[in-house]
């Protein structure tokens, strides 16, 4: 079994929130609290991993504040969750890294486990969760949700690689590698574990939805 200590867990707070006007969406209020800081607890609840990092390119003292450390990116100019995700790596002290982003969050408190569960069983490089969604035509199916990951703290070299090239693709690069898929649709699954707020409307949306 994968340990929780064998686990870092990175944060992508990184982004620059175009679609909620500009604003820096970590810090957005969900019932309170700054959405970055529901990831931090639920992770710190799950107990599936053992350090938490940031990944942050703004307002870094406010990150900083969460109690855990921040790191913005390497690489200049916003090139997306693939910088975040190499940055993770290149401060991750242990084999794995699981990365979340900061709207989320209802994830999954078992998230770290059923992924290390599934990347161990399969000898996977990566292990990526797949959500059920609904489609333009009504229909729900299991959709991929490729910035919840757990990584093989070895692929930094390939996805160094990647970016310095400039693949921009999640899915482009993960595709390099043996990567299983796990599915969050079993009895008990909240249907809104990967559910994300990329504008304020569906910030308020999404806290209206939930008790």
């Amino acid at each position: 079994m994968i340990s929780a200590n064998d686990i870092t867990a990175l944060i992508l707070a990184g982004g620059r929130g175009s679609r909620m006007g500009g604003v820096d969406k970590g810090l957005q209020n969900f019932k309170g609290l700054p959405l970055v800081l529901h990831i931090l607890q639920r992770l710190q609840m799950g107990a599936g991993v053992g350090q938490i990092l940031i990944n942050a390119n703004r307002n870094l003292a406010a990150y900083e504040s969460m109690g855990v450390p921040v790191w913005p990116d390497g690489v200049a100019d916003f090139p997306g969750p693939l910088a975040g995700f190499l940055t993770g790596l290149e401060h991750c002290e242990t084999p794995y890294l699981l990365t979340v982003p900061c709207d989320t969050p209802l994830l999954p408190l078992d998230l770290a486990q059923r992924l290390a569960n599934a990347l161990q069983s399969q000898q996977a490089d990566i292990a990526m969760a797949t959500a059920p969604e609904s489609g333009r035509d009504g229909q729900v199916q299991l959709r991929t949700q490729p910035v919840f990951c757990l990584l093989r703290a070895s692929l930094i070299d390939s996805l160094m690689q990647f970016v310095n090239q400039g693949g921009r693709k999640i899915d482009a690069w993960t595709a390099r590698h043996r990567t299983v898929a796990v599915a969050f649709d079993q009895p008990g699954d909240d249907p809104l574990a990967f559910a994300n707020a990329n504008t304020l409307l569906e910030l308020q949306q999404l806290e209206h939805r939930t008790p």
